[in-house]
């Protein structure tokens, strides 16, 4: 059976987020790929970030939700849980949802000679991230297609 993620995930974006919203939460993600089974992972998170309470609230919510709607044709394992401390950034939304934090990004090529950045962000447009330069306190432009990793950094007190 081919199976159309994307549709699967999308949908599912599209069906939680009030739920969540109202909760009081932020949905950062969802994704749905096998590992070992399909796993349908809900990401979540809200100021001052999120408990495993959270996370089971959520769950019950959502899993009663998708119960009834029932638009996943395979059995899945749901999960729920927080973007982490040093969670990966992939997408616009990514960045535009910690903003104001800091973040470590890998450069496919270099700017000003470096590879490797630390910084704050700014703000995301047109697919341009801003970083203010946690040394220089410089803003740089980044296109996001010039990021091959970036992740929030652990910021020290």
């Amino acid at each position: 059976m081919q199976l159309d993620d994307k549709a699967i995930v999308q949908r599912v974006k599209e069906m939680v987020l009030p739920i969540i919203s109202k909760m009081g939460y932020k949905l950062f993600d969802v994704e749905f790929k096998p590992e070992r089974g399909w796993v349908l992972r809900i990401i979540v998170d809200k100021e001052g970030g999120i408990t495993v309470g959270d996370c089971e609230e959520v769950s019950k919510r959502v899993s009663a939700l998708l119960d009834v709607e029932d638009i996943i044709p395979v059995s899945y394992m749901l999960e729920v849980s927080s973007p982490g401390l040093t969670r990966e950034l992939t997408k616009a939304e990514h960045f535009s949802f910690f903003k104001g934090r800091l973040v470590r990004v890998v450069l496919r090529e270099p700017i000003q000679n470096r590879r490797e950045l630390i910084g704050t962000i700014e703000d995301v447009k047109d697919d341009v991230l801003v970083l203010k330069d946690k040394g220089t306190e410089e803003l740089l432009h980044i296109p996001l297609s010039m990021i091959a990793r970036a992740n929030l950094e652990i910021e020290k007190w």
